[in-house]
């Protein structure tokens, strides 16, 4: 099939395309009847479980007790009859591996008799709590060699198991922890439950010095908002770049991107709808709290939003809300993008982690309350949050950092690399106060009179808010915006988890060992001084503007512009002895962490390089000669048919450009081949920053050329499918 009918075939079979009629109708099932009606939640095990087994559960999920191992066997049998009620089959140890997706082994509950004659379902306690996937293809980061293949996974029971259904049975889905025969972790689940302990352990000192014995346990909760792109699969399959690399390698920028800011909550297209409303059917069987919807920025742009959750819990749903995303997006023939920069010139897509902390007596430590003045344990919580951003803002740099990330920090709708922290009108406010002195006051926000009367007074907020911002406050919470939308969230929360923690246990020690007998006085004397040290990283302007990168470096705040550069900051000593002094990494671990980070950049970038080259090389040069050989060939009988030299003149420029055009790419091409061939000498970090160097640049420049000739070569020759086509065509 010649390119002019891949992309003719693309567009007819959009037009052509049915919606697929929904899996549940509203109108006769309500969505509260369907709602967890996959999960083995605290219901079903309150129904099923012996009562014994069901209150030592209980206490291990939400206190955190030990898990008592004599309680297996009577949670596995039940669980294995619930499922098998349910259609399943198999059961797997779902784990998330440092690939930073979802890993599985299917096993059956089937197991033959020993005649012969027929089976029997198993599944016992042992193969609850442990199962031993190969750990030998993950990786490991150097804690473990290829050869040492023995890996575990634990069962973790703070996330509930499920059911996954397929159209030819059920799965029944364990959610576990996965660690190494020498008892590394190698995975993100163990190092964020690692860091939410630690965080409790240091929060509940200090709300021990305001009185809350009644206190045993402070979660910290995340409701992570997910940005994503669904375009048609009959683009996605024409665009190899999408297939193996998650974006666009070429592509110039349409007539009509995003600059009339009319697809931002605009109508939902009915395709995206129909899917959309399918994946949260999905989601709400599986207990995931989705909330919202809307389109986003950028054409063909969208989000989904749930509330609040345990942060090991919703990270588990994040997983999964990914994973149904791109699977249900598939039957209505879409394809969903999860890269943070898929197409280049319009906005990226990004993961905004709403993080606080709450106690397991229901109060969320972050809410100011209406005198926030006056509350001086939120104040207190806050400044922690505030003095651990600033003291540890490379770690959380390197959090978020990624190959893919690197284009979209900085640019459209995204926060700068540099990390600060946006308070708001009322709380900066008060925090100025603190600094001078006892705060006395909070600005209040008052309402607003529109003008008709028909219309309510609307209550205002007493500060605005600042998309601008990596890491803005906004009421009850703090919204980290700079994670981006196709990463597990654990690394992030596990290093605002630490670095919060650490901040407590500051606050903690300094006031269990204050000297003056007023709590009071102590309080506001720290918070004074926590204040007058990191008031650096507060900044309530415009993230964006060359004034605060300038404003930035005067403060001393650093400014990590790509992974490379970020990355050493995680094998610092302060933060190898951070990590170890609060048990969520060891340093073999950390150093791990760093190792296959690096890796990852690097084969990214060789990944794409190599994806460019072939493109170049198979598609956009082939097309440009064709294009070049027809104006040739069309100036020649122009001039054989005595055509003016006014016009012959024109036509002669546009093949001298374009000859010259398809030069550049060959030459570009070369220059690209011989930076991937070569590697610099030295160890991994000395490699991703050749990949930064040499191999970026080499194929920023192959595409420069390559998209040039889109705006060149007729448009029937031309091989790609476009942005024009691909983000408008619905």
């Amino acid at each position: 099939m010649g390119a002019t009918s891949v992309r003719q075939a693309a567009v007819a079979a959009i037009t052509n395309f049915g919606v697929v009629p929904p899996r549940i109708n509203y109108k006769t099932t309500p969505i509260n009847a369907i709602y967890a009606s996959n999960v083995f939640n605290e219901d079903v095990q309150r129904a099923r479980l012996p009562k014994s087994v069901f209150k030592k559960l209980q206490q291990t999920i939400k206190k955190g007790v030990p898990l008592d191992p004599g309680i297996a066997d009577s949670v596995a049998s039940t669980m294995r009859d619930w499922a098998v009620e349910k259609g399943a089959t198999h059961y797997t140890h779902l784990f998330y591996p440092m690939t930073g997706i979802t890993a599985e082994k299917h096993d059956s509950f089937v197991a033959p008799m020993d005649d012969g004659a027929g089976a029997i379902l198993e599944f016992s306690g042992k193969e609850l709590v442990r199962g031993e996937p190969d750990a030998s293809s993950f990786p490991s980061g150097g804690l473990r060699a290829t050869f040492e293949a023995r890996g575990y996974t634990a069962w973790d029971p703070t996330s509930p198991a499920y059911i996954l259904e397929n159209p030819n049975g059920t799965t029944l889905v364990i959610p576990t922890a996965f660690v190494s025969w020498t008892g590394e972790a190698l995975d993100k689940k163990i190092p964020l439950l690692r860091s939410m302990d630690a965080l409790s352990q240091q929060a509940l000192r200090v709300l021990k010095l305001f009185g809350k014995t009644e206190v045993t346990k402070v979660f910290t909760t995340v409701g992570p908002e997910q940005e994503y792109f669904l375009i048609d699969r009959n683009f996605y399959f024409a665009r190899p770049d999408l297939i193996n690399c998650g974006r666009t390698l070429f592509g110039t920028k349409p007539p009509k991107g995003q600059e009339m800011e009319d697809h931002y909550f605009g109508s939902i297209p009915e395709r995206v709808l129909a899917c959309m409303l399918e994946a949260e059917q999905e989601l709400y069987k599986l207990g995931v709290p989705v909330k919202t919807r809307h389109n986003e920025v950028a054409p063909a742009q969208y989000e989904i939003a749930p509330i609040f959750e345990n942060s090991n819990l919703a990270h588990d749903h994040q997983m999964l809300t990914m994973e149904t995303l791109k699977r249900v997006a598939e039957k209505y023939g879409l394809a969903c993008l999860l890269h943070e920069k898929p197409f280049a010139g319009v906005n990226g897509s990004g993961k905004h982690n709403n993080w606080s902390m709450a106690t397991d007596t229901g109060e969320n430590l972050l809410n100011p309350g209406d005198t926030p003045h006056d509350n001086m344990q939120f104040l207190v919580f806050c400044a922690a949050v505030i003095r651990a951003v600033n003291k540890h803002a490379g770690l959380l740099r390197v959090a978020i950092a990624s190959a893919g990330n690197d284009h979209r920090l900085g640019a459209n709708e995204a926060p700068p690399a540099i990390i600060s922290i946006y308070l708001g009108d009322q709380l900066q406010d008060i925090m100025d106060q603190i600094e001078k002195g006892p705060a006395k006051s909070t600005k209040q926000g008052g309402y607003m009179e529109l003008g008709a009367n028909v219309l309510p007074k609307l209550p205002r907020d007493a500060g605005d808010r600042n998309r601008t911002s990596p890491f803005a406050f906004t009421g009850n919470k703090f919204e980290f915006r700079a994670v981006s939308s196709g990463q597990s969230i654990a690394g992030p929360n596990t290093v605002l988890n630490t670095i919060v923690a650490e901040s407590l246990d500051y606050i903690a020690t300094q006031l269990e060992k204050a000297k003056t007998k007023d709590f009071n006085k102590a309080v506001h004397s720290l918070l004074a001084e926590i204040i007058k040290e990191n008031k650096q990283v507060l900044y309530n302007g415009d993230g964006y503007s060359e004034e605060w990168h300038k404003e930035a470096a005067r403060r001393g705040l650093p400014n990590f512009r790509t992974t490379v550069d970020a990355m050493p900051a995680i094998v610092t000593k302060q933060a190898v002895d951070l990590f170890s002094k609060y048990k969520v990494l060891t340093k073999k671990e950390v150093h791990s962490r760093f190792e296959i980070m690096l890796e990852n950049y690097k084969k990214t970038i060789n990944i794409e390089a190599q994806m460019t080259l072939l493109m170049a090389k198979t598609m956009i040069l082939p097309a440009a000669l064709k294009h070049q050989e027809m104006v040739a060939r069309s100036i020649s009988a122009a001039k054989a048919a005595g055509a003016p030299a006014a016009a012959l003149s024109e036509q002669d420029k546009h093949l001298a450009e374009l000859s010259s055009t398809v030069s550049e790419l060959q030459k570009r091409i070369g220059i690209l081949t011989h930076a991937a061939e070569h590697h610099a000498p030295g160890d991994t970090l000395a490699h991703a920053k050749y990949a930064l160097d040499a191999v970026i640049p080499s194929m920023q420049a192959v595409r420069h050329v390559g998209d040039k000739l889109e705006t060149m070569v007729a448009d029937d020759i031309w091989p790609l499918p476009t942005y024009r086509e691909m983000l408008f065509i619905k």
